[in-house]
């Protein structure tokens, strides 16, 4: 049975996927802020543990109590909407912490047992921002851009060694929080002087086209974990296979 470890995974894209690799009979490691979630089905190939991305002594305990991992799903992350104008620096150090920082680390801290083993996949989860740009989310979408270059970069070296690194990019989805681990409101970050340029964009948030449902990103997670043929980056959802296109 492998076994797959999935960051962030108490909401949104990491519960669903955690619940399609569990579906599917993988060993499957749900790791979250505050475990205690019980979205999750109680499983003989589920564990749920503790994990904080930005914590070095949390990352070692983990993957000490982890063990063996096959995949690792960096799907931990947090967002910042708003003018970059009025966006304080701490909390775009904040974003960049779990972001980019947080996959880093988690990265480099299962490198060594993959590297010894000969095999691992590596799966980073960044953001349809990375295939067209997003007004007032300029944060997020330099921390999820730095994502991609990393993991295009890893994905050379590391094959050496046997370990394949993949790209995520799932669209835009109604339905998560994207800044609910921040203390940031966005009305504060909209100064009168963009109110009306943001106005029409917020409308277009709340009635999209083409939206991307949790299902798609497990199933792009799925379909890049399988892959054989080298594939660097899997967009998950309409919106973003549409982006992907037009890029």
């Amino acid at each position: 049975m492998r076994t797959i470890l999935i960051t962030g995974a108490s909401s949104g894209y990491g519960l669903e996927t955690a619940r399609h690799f569990l579906a599917k009979g993988w060993q499957v490691i749900a790791t979250m802020r505050k475990p205690g979630n019980d979205a999750l089905p109680a499983a003989s190939n589920l564990r749920i543990l503790p994990l904080d991305v930005t914590n070095a002594r949390s990352i070692a305990s983990l993957i000490e109590a982890a063990g063996p991992i096959d995949v690792l799903v960096n799907n931990a992350g947090i967002g910042v909407v708003g003018a970059f104008e009025a966006t304080p620096m701490e909390h775009i150090r904040k974003v960049f912490e779990t972001n980019t920082f947080g996959t880093m680390a988690m990265t480099q801290a299962v490198i060594p047992q993959m590297r010894a083993r000969h095999s691992g996949i590596i799966v980073n989860v960044t953001s349809s921002v990375t295939l067209a740009a997003m007004p007032l989310a300029a944060a997020y979408t330099a921390s999820k851009e730095a994502i991609e270059g990393f993991t295009g970069s890893i994905a050379h070296e590391l094959a050496h060694f046997g370990i394949a690194a993949k790209l995520v990019e799932p669209g835009y989805a109604p339905t998560t929080r994207f800044a609910a681990n921040t203390s940031l409101r966005v009305e504060d970050l909209i100064p009168e002087a963009y109110a009306e340029f943001a106005r029409p964009i917020f409308a277009a948030f709340a009635n999209p086209a083409l939206t991307t449902r949790e299902a798609d990103v497990a199933d792009a997670v799925w379909r890049a974990v399988h892959d054989d043929t080298g594939t660097l980056r899997f967009p998950a959802g309409a919106d973003a296979a549409a982006l992907a296109a037009a890029a």
